[in-house]
Formats: C-alpha cells, structure tokens, sequence
C-alpha cells in the first residue's frame, strides 16, 4: 500500500556530507518504523538506522552511529538520513523501508521498500 521514493543521492569526497530522503506516497501514521539500510557489490543488505513513526525514537548501527541521524517529518511524509564524515566503505545504494517493528534482518521489512539511492564516496 505504502510506495517509498529515495533521493538525494550522489557523489561526495570522504568527510563530505549527504541528507537521503524517502518521501512516502501515503500517510504513514499507521506505520510502526521506518528504516535505511543499504547494500555494497558483493555484500547482503545491511541495516544502517530506523526511527519509530510516532514517537521518532532512533536506532543505529554500530557502522554510523555518531555519522548518521535518522529523522522524519510528518508533514512531508517523508524520512531523512543525514550522513556527515562519509568514508569511502560507506559506498552503496541506499534503500529506505517501512516496517511493523524495527527488525534486524532485512526481510522481516515487509511492508514497503524503495527503489534505492547511490550513494559514492571516493577518497
């Protein structure tokens, strides 16, 4: 039901910065968490962070935590990340997901996922 559109990615110098968005086609007050995960060539999809809808409670992997922070805003519909201090291993395509709780395994984020947003960080 819900639809999830990334962007805001691109290229960037380490130590540089980004912001993703994931702006939802519908209202997500029913929705649980939303999520970041991503995935480099050669590697499975790895969770980055995840905040809860209602009370924007976060959660971040020990990789970004400190670099990353997850936000929304509800009028927008729409999740952020912002990454500052961007490391070459940070490299992949970033994908945003919906969730009815926040799992660490990518599969259990059945509700909705996008289509995924590069993100390059050259050294």
């Amino acid at each position: 039901q819900v639809q999830l559109v990334e962007s805001g990615g691109g290229l960037v110098q380490a130590g540089g910065s980004l912001r993703l968005s994931c702006a939802a086609s519908a209202h997500t007050l029913s929705t649980y968490a939303m999520g970041w995960f991503r995935q480099a060539p050669g590697k499975g999809r790895e969770f980055v962070a995840a905040i809860i809808w209602s009370t924007g409670s976060t959660r971040y992997s020990d990789s970004v935590k400190g670099r990353f922070t997850i936000s929304r805003d509800h009028a927008k519909n729409t999740v952020y990340l912002q990454m500052n201090s961007l490391k070459p291993e940070d490299t992949a395509v970033y994908y945003c997901a919906a969730g009815d709780s926040v799992y660490d395994i990518p599969g259990l984020w059945n509700r909705a996922w996008g289509q995924g947003t590069q993100v390059t960080v050259s050294s």
